[in-house]
């Protein structure tokens, strides 16, 4: 009773209201609140404090951004019940909304510009291999999905897997360290108005949640990039729950040594054994593995599940660990 009663006490406010019916429709941070409230940022980010401390809204760093959303657990469904009853007619939100789909805008013209200049890079890569659609009904076949799902989208690029599994699973979130990327998958899960889905900065060799987080783990074309890929499976493996699945989407080997120079390729795809061997040292099964020949590449889909009952830590701290000792 107590946190419901501080929840509500911190609602009530007219300019917290607001930012909680704005939070509500995705990240948004300081700055952007500041534009679309036309209020100081010091008071928006004290309101904001407020909200957080209370458990409406959750609260993450991207570099030297900040983002806020509805809070995912605890109060966070005080704060959906709470945005329900705001009256749709009502002058002041919809000013609000009508800047934010303004701020979205200004964000679908960034991404489109970053895009336009780096395309000819996608298009290439995309020329060498299996056509995109075909994968994805391929995952799309292969990946059984559960609406009560928690879905991790490691490496997640522009969010396109966000967008595929999304309207399957209960809620998803995706990472990626860059911040270009980032704000291409923020615009695309606008275009697309998933509600069940965020994005934040992260390390895919230090995810930043809890170990059994997750019940799907997809790590799609990314660890062809990682100077340490078993690490980063592992890390994926320690974020699952108990007979959770790790999807992940690479090349098989090839020798296409541009890929090297033109695209910041570390490894030129993977074998078989390479990837099953990675699955056993993290505690998962291998219980699917389909090639999709192209020209000349093939792209390789592995599925594993998690047989591992016990948590266990984050293997980068332990390998950091180890060399201070």
């Amino acid at each position: 009773m107590e946190s419901l009663l501080t929840a509500l006490r911190a609602a009530a406010d007219p300019t917290r209201i607001r930012l909680l019916a704005l939070c509500a429709r995705g990240d948004l941070t300081v700055s952007e609140l500041v534009r679309i409230l036309g209020q100081s940022q010091p008071r928006i980010s004290r309101h904001l404090k407020l909200l957080t401390e209370a458990g409406l809204l959750d609260r993450y760093r991207e570099g030297s951004w900040v983002f806020h959303r509805l809070a995912a657990n605890g109060s966070g469904g005080v704060a959906n019940s709470l945005t329900s009853l705001l009256p749709e007619d009502d002058e002041t939100l919809t000013l609000d909304l009508r800047r934010l789909a303004q701020v979205k805008q200004d964000r679908a013209r960034a991404a489109a510009d970053y895009f336009a200049k780096n395309a000819a890079r996608w298009d290439r890569l995309r020329s060498l291999h299996v056509d995109d659609s075909e994968v994805e009904r391929a995952l799309e076949a292969l990946l059984t999905l559960r609406s009560t799902d928690r879905l991790l989208d490691v490496g997640t690029g522009t969010g396109r897997m966000l967008e595929l599994f999304c309207p399957r699973v209960a809620s998803a979130v995706g990472v990626d360290l860059s911040h270009e990327m980032l704000a291409m998958a923020r615009s695309n899960l606008d275009k697309a108005n998933l509600g069940n889905v965020t994005v934040r900065q992260g390390n895919m060799y230090q995810l930043p949640f809890p170990a059994q987080s997750f019940d799907v783990v997809t790590i799609h074309q990314v660890l062809h990039f990682a100077d340490e890929p078993a690490l980063a499976v592992s890390e994926a493996a320690r974020v699952l729950r108990p007979d959770g699945r790790l999807l992940i989407v690479d090349f098989a080997p090839h020798d296409v040594e541009s890929l090297r120079t033109d695209h910041e390729h570390r490894r030129l795809g993977f074998s078989g054994d390479e990837v099953k061997a990675w699955f056993t040292a993290s505690h998962l099964e291998t219980r699917e593995v389909v090639h999709l020949p192209g020209d000349p590449l093939t792209v390789t889909i592995w599925l594993g599940r998690k047989i591992d009952q016990e948590p266990y830590p984050n293997p980068a701290q332990e390998k950091e660990q180890g060399l201070h000792q």
